[in-house]
């Protein structure tokens, strides 16, 4: 019987990784290095869905990487945050980011994590998923205390939070698996790669 396929994780997300290796995946990591922000824009300024734009971004990572490693499976995920139709960016400073803090004080916001695996330079598997968050009022005060406690990390995220720090001080409610908030809805991706016999069953 032949070997499972060698697992690499196109993604330079620290959190994608750390989440898979506490689940018992053995993987390399290849970050794609796809030029994501004019991707977004041409989707966009044609009317694509948020989901889409994410969708399309996860497979452009994965296919970029599996056409230089055909044998092996490539996943690759991508994340999006939808405020009110529109999509945010990534904050470029600390000030950017308490704009984008203001903006989602005492809002609703969804965000979309798409996945796409790849195998011989062509996707094979595919999966979305979705998250609704609120967040609380957020006084002035806190916004700052906040950013002055996270610093650099606010700017890792589109939202300025990691859920699994003191960004979870920042809602009220949320609907949705952790996981994908997290960017890596994890559960479909562990069923998947059982079936391909990369994990026992």
């Amino acid at each position: 019987m032949a070997e499972p396929p060698a697992l690499i994780l196109a993604s330079a997300s620290r959190v994608r990784a750390r989440l898979l290796a506490n689940a018992g995946v053995d993987f390399d990591v290849m970050a794609s290095n796809v030029d994501e922000d004019s991707v977004k824009e041409s989707m966009l300024a044609d009317g694509a869905k948020p989901e889409d734009v994410a969708a399309a971004l996860a497979e452009l990572k994965a296919v970029k990487i599996s056409a230089r490693h055909p044998d092996a499976l490539v996943l690759a995920a991508d994340q999006v945050l939808e405020l009110d139709g529109a999509l945010l960016s990534k904050p470029a400073d600390i000030p950017a980011a308490r704009v984008h803090l203001e903006r989602l004080s005492a809002r609703n916001h969804r965000l979309v994590s798409a996945l796409n695996i790849a195998e011989g330079g062509a996707p094979v598997w595919r999966h979305r998923a979705q998250a609704e968050l609120t967040v609380r009022p957020l006084s002035a005060e806190f916004i700052s205390s906040y950013l002055d406690a996270v610093g650099d990390a606010a700017l890792s995220s589109v939202g300025c939070y990691q859920l699994e720090g003191m960004g979870a001080q920042l809602f009220s409610r949320i609907e949705g698996d952790y996981f994908t908030v997290l960017g890596l809805p994890l559960l479909p991706v562990l069923d998947y790669l059982r079936a391909r016999r990369v994990l026992p069953s």
